[in-house]
């Protein structure tokens, strides 16, 4: 098959969840004899990289908050249209909108939706207005919509009356890193909390940095990420930093690999969530973790996690001062993280399950609930 990927940032992955998604199912299309063109922006993905023999067409984008995504989605399926691909699949409540079109020339598309976005606090009262009318054209524009989990796929099912393919995000089983590059941070093994991903309100690292803030610990805090359009966001958080609380720019590769497995303590604080591939990572590192109870968390980790009332400070700071305390029972669940990823969560079993819902699209036609 030919397949094309729109919507994404681009790969490699340097930061984003939903650029990590496309990298590893692509790279396994790829190896199953597929060709697959990922279309990138040209601010993420550098001239000349090369990512798994993967195709990267780089293309331009206006690069501002609200116009980055549209104006490189619009390019890419005209180009796709061109192109003249089998599958084109596209990322996002947001490029949905243009599903419909490669239709036109022949193609099957697919839109994968790997979270509500217009809940997500960065945007605007416009913006998150216009991304909730893409949960319409995401259902019907497509020929088959996925979603990344059980609660993404009861909504739009209750919604929109779709029935949507549930492929969950997946992870590596990669072996502990012992600690070099982190060192240099600062950071000593088994002496610091984790928490690894976008700096944006809905990720509630204001709610962790004000409880941690509250706990008498030699334990640090490490914040792992950047701003993705929400400088206020990140100048509000920089003034929690101090000895104890670090604020770490992206961290790739290795050292983040370092991270995960001398953490001793990693919190998904979000207030919101499709399927956090960050959470995948810390429990295939066997690391416990502390996650806010909102349901997208809950119906991957709520066996071998710790839950908090998410948005609830004191109950967060409880929660956490209770496991600093306690290392046995830290340990109690990091015996359990893996295991369970081993069983539920894998990005081969991920690409297999994208790559059958091509092959029926490209054999039976569309398919609709």
């Amino acid at each position: 098959m030919r397949i094309a990927m729109i919507g994404q940032k681009g790969v490699p992955a340097t930061y984003g969840g939903i650029e990590r998604h496309v990298e590893e199912i692509a790279r396994r299309l790829v190896a199953m004899g597929h060709q697959v063109d990922v279309f990138c922006r040209l601010h993420y993905t550098a001239p000349g990289t090369t990512c798994h023999n993967i195709h990267l067409l780089r293309r331009p984008s206006v690069h501002t908050k609200h116009f980055d995504t549209v104006t490189h989605v619009v390019w890419a399926t005209v180009e796709s249209m061109i192109r003249r691909y089998d599958i084109v699949q596209f990322h996002a409540l947001g490029p949905s909108v243009f599903a419909g079109l490669p239709r036109l020339t022949g193609a099957r598309t697919v839109v994968t939706v790997h979270g509500l976005d217009w809940q997500r606090e960065k945007w605007g009262r416009t913006a998150s207005w216009f991304l909730k009318q893409c949960e319409g054209p995401a259902a019907h524009f497509p020929d088959r919509t996925i979603v990344v989990s059980k609660t993404l796929r009861e909504y739009f099912n209750t919604h929109h009356h779709c029935d949507a393919a549930f492929i969950p995000n997946g992870t590596n089983l990669l072996p502990a890193r012992p600690a070099r590059k982190i060192l240099q941070l600062g950071l000593t093994p088994g002496k610091y909390v984790l928490f690894v991903g976008r700096l944006v309100p809905e990720k509630g690292v204001h709610f962790l940095c004000e409880a941690f803030s509250k706990i008498d610990t030699d334990l640090k805090l490490a914040l792992v990420g950047g701003t993705a359009a929400s400088e206020d966001y990140v100048n509000l958080i920089k003034g929690y930093q101090s000895d104890r609380i670090r604020l770490l720019d992206y961290v790739y590769g290795e050292g983040l690999e370092e991270l995960w497995s001398n953490a001793y303590l990693v919190v998904q604080p979000s207030t919101m969530e499709g399927l956090s591939i960050a959470l995948l990572e810390a429990l295939s590192y066997g690391r416990c973790v502390l996650l806010s109870d909102i349901p997208e968390n809950l119906e991957v980790a709520e066996e071998c996690s710790v839950p908090f009332r998410s948005r609830d400070v004191e109950d967060l700071r409880a929660k956490l001062e209770m496991l600093i305390r306690d290392p046995a029972l830290v340990k109690s669940f990091e015996s359990k993280a893996r295991e369970h990823i081993r069983q539920h969560y894998s990005w081969d079993r991920v690409a297999k399950n994208t790559e059958t819902v091509y092959l029926e699209l490209l054999g039976g036609g569309r398919r609709r609930g």
